[in-house]
């Protein structure tokens, strides 16, 4: 049986907005990677990007959970001999949280020129507003199974 490989004119990229207040790092990112590499659809091919575009808004109100936010520790390098630099999750929740989901959905896409082509259609804000409203993005469901908030009700 010969691979699927979809046409050009058979990819149709839609855009989906995620609201990412009160969700796990790393469950909204699983989501969110799933849609860019274009695995809910019936046309995936893996040596393809038929994924869509994602927007997470309010990542600065995403969540880690088991305390990881001061025991996860994030590295990176300047490129100059012993440049090694690194921080804990709640500093660079605190500084930058665009990065912070950035990183985990980029950990979860494939390491090659592919995965770099499918970071591209991830637009990440800090805050509620976001300038892709021409593109009429519809809204993307993480289930609320996986909310943080509804854990602890659970729980409690």
């Amino acid at each position: 049986m010969p691979t699927y490989s979809p046409r050009p004119t058979e990819i149709q990229r839609a855009w989906h907005v995620v609201d990412a207040d009160g969700l796990v790092l790393g469950r909204l990112a699983t989501e969110v990677a799933r849609v860019l590499r274009g695995k809910h659809k019936p046309i995936y091919a893996p040596h393809l990007d038929t994924g869509d575009h994602v927007i997470v808004v309010n990542a600065a109100k995403v969540v880690l959970t088991a305390d990881k936010a001061n025991r996860k520790v994030v590295y990176r390098h300047t490129g100059y001999p012993g440049g090694i630099r690194q921080e804990l999750y709640a500093g660079l929740l605190a500084r930058k949280p665009e990065e912070a989901v950035r990183r985990a959905v980029r950990g979860m896409l494939p390491k090659t020129r592919l995965g770099r082509q499918m970071i591209r259609k991830l637009k990440v804000y800090a805050g509620p507003d976001h300038p892709h409203e021409a593109q009429q993005p519809q809204p993307l469901e993480v289930p609320a199974a996986r909310r943080a908030e509804s854990k602890q009700g659970a729980s409690a």
